[in-house]
């Protein structure tokens, strides 16, 4: 199953290119998410533009979102990976999470890069979650 299925030429990011992304995948009880940040699903501009948090809390909303939209919950995350440009933004951005993730207690992985994929974006998060075979 595949969830908000969207052609890269329509987008912002890679205008010219004709290719179709999925924002999320579910395969039997697997859900895996595009990365998220400060992009909205729904469009709109970009949040949090200069404000890890907030681009955090952002990308946190899209994470419920969509993995509602694949029979999910948040509490079947399972695994996340961060990307913060600054280590001083994990600060920032932990708190974010950890109220977003409740009772969830994914694996965690934390990375420090240089940059992201635009400028503006501070803050990205990839989550991989499992449906529990008793809900399916």
């Amino acid at each position: 199953m595949r969830v908000r299925v969207k052609n890269t030429k329509d987008e912002t990011m890679f205008p010219g290119l004709d290719y179709e992304v999925s924002r999320a995948a579910r395969v039997g009880n697997v859900v895996h998410l595009q990365g998220q940040t400060g992009i909205p699903l729904e469009g709109g501009g970009f949040v949090g533009r200069g404000d890890p948090a907030a681009q955090a809390d952002n990308a946190m909303r899209c994470v419920k979102t969509l993995l509602e939209e694949a029979g999910a919950r948040m509490e079947d995350i399972c695994k996340v990976t961060t990307y913060v440009t600054r280590s001083s933004y994990r600060e920032l951005v932990y708190p974010v999470l950890a109220r977003h993730l409740g009772d969830a207690h994914p694996c965690s992985t934390g990375i420090v890069v240089k940059a992201l994929a635009e400028p503006h974006i501070d803050f990205e998060i990839d989550v991989y979650a499992v449906i529990p075979e008793d809900r399916e």
